[in-house]
């Protein structure tokens, strides 16, 4: 782990997964890799006051040797029935060290981005990786992605995210005050990695065809392309506000400051940031990629075409235009999270996982 803007949704993940674990009656240690000098994030708090044991490994950049051994250490000490990772490194080296750990190994995949050739090779490693131990996609799309790139389908298991439980959610008035957001105005949000992946420059390209709407769209996160898109953004000729909130640890208790939540992705998998609008019955526009589909339809959502700038423009107008059947199909998305996804649904399909595992690694004893 590290504080980086992506990283907020795995950390939510791994929040819920290992409370949720540790309150069924599970040992459950969570295992921070550190690069040195870097704090440890929120996470490690709240996990502590909810009784987890955590555990901050620092891990000297680049000495790969230095780094395995101090792993093996730790997990030597701790001698785990299963070890669960996240991540590009902590799968890479927890793989290496197979042979002298006896535990199950499983990792939870929660995307592929590959912008930059480090990238690609890092995402290589990590599906070299699956080949011997088990991965968790957490979409159909994306357990279709791992197979394409070879890894073997019997090692491919894909357990959608869960409706994590928003704490202390804001009202209208109180999100919108924090986020200096007009009361009066047609709020829009966009959450998550400012990045190309992300395609907030989809949705800046939408606003021109929405300016008689006078607009305030609000961005929550921060990422490589924010200082481009920010000059884009000031250099289009139209009325819609754009303001740039940076990473808000909280995110998910503000939603309800929107009138509409809108995900202009190019690549997903199943985004919390979707669930949570959902959970938060926000009205969402959405790109129609990844685990998305599987997640909504156009009962409990529009959804529309990846990089089409005046799709995502008209469905945004819909929902201005007509406010009540954007609140129907929010309903119908609360509805839907509470039925197909359900923490305690997911938390089983994770326990289940885990006695196969453990019950393979001991040679079938249970």
């Amino acid at each position: 782990f590290d504080d980086h803007p992506r990283l907020h949704r795995r950390r939510r993940v791994v929040h819920a997964l290992a409370i949720g674990q540790q309150e069924r009656g599970h040992d459950v240690h969570v295992t921070m890799l550190l690069e040195p000098g870097v704090a440890e994030p929120l996470i490690a708090t709240q996990l502590r006051d909810h009784g987890v044991l955590v555990t901050a490994v620092v891990l000297p950049g680049r000495a790969y040797l230095t780094q395995l051994r101090t792993l093996e250490t730790h997990l030597v000490r701790f001698a785990p029935d299963v070890i669960h990772t996240h991540g590009y490194l902590p799968d890479v080296l927890s793989t290496l060290l197979m042979p002298r750990i006896s535990a199950g190994r499983l990792s939870t995949v929660h995307g592929f981005v590959g912008n930059t050739r480090r990238g690609r090779l890092y995402e290589w490693l990590q599906c070299r990786c699956y080949r011997w131990i088990d991965a968790v996609a957490v979409s159909k799309k994306l357990g279709r992605d791992l197979i394409q790139r070879g890894v073997s389908g019997n090692h491919v298991h894909v357990i959608a995210n869960a409706a994590v439980s928003i704490e202390n959610p804001l009202s209208r008035e109180a999100a919108r005050e924090r986020l200096g957001v007009p009361a009066d105005a047609f709020s829009i949000g966009w959450v998550g990695r400012v990045s190309r992946e992300k395609g907030l420059d989809v949705l800046i390209d939408a606003l021109p065809a929405i300016g008689e709407l006078h607009a305030y769209l609000t961005v929550l996160g921060d990422g490589p392309e924010r200082a481009r898109l920010s000059e884009r953004a000031n250099g289009l000729a139209n009325s819609t506000h754009v303001s740039w909130s940076g990473v808000v640890a909280d995110a998910a208790r503000l939603l309800r400051a929107f009138d509409v939540l809108v995900i202009s992705s190019r690549t997903e998998g199943t985004p919390m940031t979707l669930l949570e609008a959902m959970g938060a019955g926000v009205p969402i526009v959405t790109t129609s990629v990844g685990g998305i589909p599987d997640v909504v339809s156009d009962d409990e959502a529009i959804l529309v075409p990846s990089e089409d700038s005046a799709a995502l423009a008209a469905a945004i107008r819909s929902v201005h235009d007509d406010p009540a059947a954007a609140a129907e199909r929010a309903r119908r998305a609360a509805a839907r999270l509470a039925a197909a996804f359900s923490t305690e649904h997911w938390l089983d399909q994770y326990d289940k996982l885990y006695a196969t595992i453990v019950a393979r690694s001991a040679g079938g004893r249970p």
